[in-house]
Parts: C-alpha cells; structure tokens; sequence
C-alpha cells in the first residue's frame, strides 16, 4: 500500500477533520443515505434485503458503499450467520445508539427550517 504524502491537501484535510470534534462526526455520519439507514436501524436487526427495501430509490452500489463506511467506522455491526443461504444482518453498535436522541433533535431542526424558508418564500 503506497504511503500518504505529508504535505498534501488531502493530509492537512484529513488532520483538520481529526482535530474537530463537530468535522470528525459530520465526516463519519455525512452521506446521502448514511443518517436513513441509522435511523432505519434504530431499535431493529436488519437483513441486507430489508434494508435495500427501505431505500428504493437508491442504487444498490450506493446503498453498499454508505452501509460500508458505516461499518468501517463501527457505526453498525454485521453478523454473518453459516447457513445456506448465508444470512446477514445489520444492526448499530452501541456508539451509533448515542446518536438517535441527536437525530431526533435534528430532525425537528430541520422540519422548523424548511417552514421558516416556505414562509420566507411565500
């Protein structure tokens, strides 16, 4: 694996991301789907075919590229079963459930802003 430069843009990015708090947890839960499939396990194991389901309008490399990041950043567990067919299924860690209540926060945040701008525009 070729080593990173010290001295390139993506490397003092990568340690201004590091050295935020608020940057680090925007570069981890950022992402067109990353937040939906959180909060689509929130409180649920999922199987990979449930998941997709949720998501119709997404592709299904989209859907396994943001599912991934979330697992390399431990933010959901995956547990393959050995069975034929082989079973997999998703769940949150325990760090990724410390995120629900901020969601819910945001979420109410964002439905006041989106009224806020309709009435602005009105």
């Amino acid at each position: 694996m070729a080593t990173q430069k010290k001295d390139t843009t993506y490397s003092r990015n990568e340690k201004c991301i590091n050295e935020c708090d608020l940057t680090y947890v925007i570069a981890k839960i950022g992402g067109r789907w990353k937040l939906q499939i959180l909060s689509k396990l929130d409180g649920k194991t999922l199987r990979y075919s449930a998941l997709k389901k949720e998501f119709p309008h997404t592709t299904e490399r989209m859907l396994a590229l943001q599912r991934k990041g979330l697992e390399q950043d431990n933010l959901i567990s995956r547990t393959v079963y050995a069975e034929v067919p082989p079973r997999v299924e998703y769940e949150l860690t325990d760090i990724a459930k410390e995120l629900i209540p901020i969601f819910a926060h945001l979420s109410t945040w964002g439905n006041r802003h989106k009224e806020v701008v309709k009435e602005k525009s009105n």
